[in-house]
């Protein structure tokens, strides 16, 4: 009889440990992959909430359904035009199906990372700096697709991927510089060509009209003296038709003669 009592205790100290393995509780993002004697019973997800397991039989492993962010550690790339960058990334993924999370691959973090590393480096070299530089969503487009496609067999979905910076050799942003400064001269270079050609036109119009018009002539020479004759001027200018002055020009060239 003096025995029971330590026996009481034993037991019951055992009854708790089992209990506590026995007894899960996942919250409502989680989910619990459950094995009987290291195999999977039926789908074997279980969750969310109280979850009853047998202790020593059932093993269970716990997968969070919340949307990864995974940031891509920057990757030495070559591109199709032989420029060496470096670039870095952002991936954003969601397990959906826990059982091949588990069974399927490894560990399914660090698959995920290792393929996004190198198909960032793949997809990138067959590229162009310029079409990286213009066509970054189609880019990030194109990478989600490729990583997608590939993690689709380990109940893991692929939701965006992002291209966060492009680090360019100090050589190529130099280059890159004098070719956008001259694009930008080029471009003033043209405006103002333009200017002139169509000032050249409009000057053409008018020349045009006042040939057809002598009288309008002699309103512009008005107009002009108007502007002329501002507040406190003591400069006047009288206009003389060109008409008045062509005998006088005449009889002078052939007195020259």
């Amino acid at each position: 009889m003096q025995n029971f009592p330590v026996a009481f205790v034993v037991i019951t100290f055992f009854a708790i440990i089992i209990l506590a393995n026995a007894v899960r509780i996942l919250r409502e993002y989680e989910r619990g992959v459950v094995f009987r004697l290291g195999r999977l019973q039926g789908s074997g997800v279980r969750g969310p909430g109280l979850i009853l397991l047998i202790p020593i039989i059932d093993k269970m492993v716990k997968v969070t359904l919340r949307t990864v962010v995974m940031d891509v550690p920057p990757q030495d790339v070559i591109t199709q035009d032989n420029v060496s960058i470096k670039v870095n990334a952002v991936i954003y993924f969601r397990v959906i199906q826990p059982e091949k999370a588990i069974v399927e691959v490894e560990n399914y973090l660090v698959a995920t990372s290792q393929l996004s590393q190198t198909t960032l480096r793949s997809v990138l070299g067959q590229s162009e700096l310029d079409d990286l530089l213009s066509q970054r969503e189609k880019i990030n487009h194109r990478l989600q697709q490729i990583i997608d496609a590939n993690t689709e067999p380990w109940g893991i979905k692929v939701s965006n991927v992002e291209v966060k910076q492009i680090d360019l050799p100090q050589e190529m942003q130099r280059a890159m510089a004098k070719q956008a400064e001259a694009e930008r001269e080029r471009r003033s270079k043209v405006i103002a060509a333009e200017g002139e050609f169509q000032a050249s036109q409009r000057l053409a119009d008018a020349a045009r009209i006042l040939s057809e018009q002598p009288s309008a002539l002699t309103l512009r020479y008005l107009q002009t003296l108007r502007e002329i004759a501002t507040e406190k001027n003591s400069t006047t200018i009288f206009p003389i038709p060109i008409d008045l002055l062509k005998p006088f020009l005449s009889g002078y060239e052939k007195k020259k003669e």
